[in-house]
């Protein structure tokens, strides 16, 4: 006799979210104060999702996708379209497009192989299904070159947030895994050098803050997956163009790992960066040990979880926090930028 209750409870919740003011990210977008934005990778669409409720509640302004959008594994265009469509009726997905703008990049389960590269035959029908997901505009750039990579800007002066999501599947170099680990690639390259003539570009443009997106990990080096760091040329070039970007505060953000973790490092040329990684929205690695990481700062969170953004516009700089949450809202980690 509990669970009608328990089903009705949720949605309430979903209906209180929806009728809430949003936050929003600027006066360009309705003049607050204050601004949220959630994200997170990691969804299964044959899996229970219980976060959806716990996000809403935060009543995010934008709805970042940082990969594993889906889980396609796949080449077969019916099948890539029936997964996406059945992530697209999960009823708390559903509602959180009712309310919330999304934007997102890929990783590998929705690029459509594991580990995939630019050897992968089938990116044109995956990127074609990730745009179809996000109901990227028919006019929008992305659509007429190749990849996924993508600039969202938000606000006017003094409150601008760029979100620029990059593509880390289109163009990267192979790599090979002797028993198991990933060897470095010391001349590879992860991003082509048209997104890295674009990416230029789009870091010259100033915002008092800049969140930088990749569905691999940017910081970490010592765990044996997929990384920048399986790239040190390509991650080094990174490092270099961002101590030049013209953004007051930049924070870098990550998937893949179906785990959460925040680090940070202080570049060659002194630009302080962090990340926050969140993945795990279905299932996580809960066997996970404590894996090193030099960069890590605070605790590894193989659970469930999500990531939040908070910015404060009415404090200098301006004042941002950063938040790990998981299932009944527990946070598990926080830190200010």
């Amino acid at each position: 006799m509990k669970k009608p209750y328990f089903l009705l409870t949720v949605t309430a919740l979903w209906l209180l979210a929806a009728c809430a003011p949003q936050p929003v990210l600027g006066p360009a977008t309705g003049g607050g104060v204050r601004s949220v934005i959630a994200l997170g990778p990691g969804q299964d669409q044959d899996r229970p999702q219980p976060l959806r409720v716990e996000i809403a509640a935060h009543r995010p302004g934008l709805w970042e996708w940082l990969g594993d959008n889906v889980y396609a594994d796949t080449d077969d265009a019916g099948v890539f379209r029936e997964k996406y469509d059945r992530q697209l009726a999960q009823p708390g997905y559903a509602a959180l497009r009712r309310t919330t703008p999304v934007i997102g990049t890929w990783d590998d389960h929705d690029y459509g192989v594991n580990d995939g590269g630019a050897e992968w035959h089938a990116r044109e029908l995956s990127k074609g299904e990730m745009l179809r997901f996000l109901a990227v505009p028919e006019d929008d750039p992305v659509r007429s070159r190749p990849g996924v990579y993508s600039a969202h800007r938000y606000g006017a002066e003094g409150r601008r947030v760029a979100v620029i999501l990059l593509d880390a599947r289109w163009w990267r170099d192979p790599l090979e895994r002797p028993g198991g680990v990933y060897a470095p690639n010391e001349t590879g390259d992860i991003l082509g050098e048209a997104q890295w003539a674009w990416l230029a570009e789009e870091l010259a443009q100033p915002a008092e803050l800049l969140i930088l997106g990749s569905g691999i990990q940017f910081l970490p080096e010592e765990h044996p997956y997929e990384k920048w760091a399986n790239f040190p040329a390509a991650r080094q070039r990174l490092f270099t163009m961002l101590e030049k970007a013209a953004a007051g505060k930049i924070l870098l953000v990550s998937g893949d790992r179906h785990l959460a973790e925040m680090s940070a490092l202080t570049t060659e040329g002194g630009r302080h960066l962090t990340e926050m990684t969140t993945s795990g929205l279905t299932h996580a690695y809960r066997g996970v040990p404590d894996e090193p990481n030099r960069h890590r700062i605070g605790p590894l969170v193989p659970r469930l979880n999500f990531g939040i953004v908070r910015i404060d516009w009415t404090k200098d700089n301006p004042a941002v926090e950063l938040e790990i949450r998981g299932e009944d809202n527990i946070l598990y980690h926080h830190i200010k930028l």
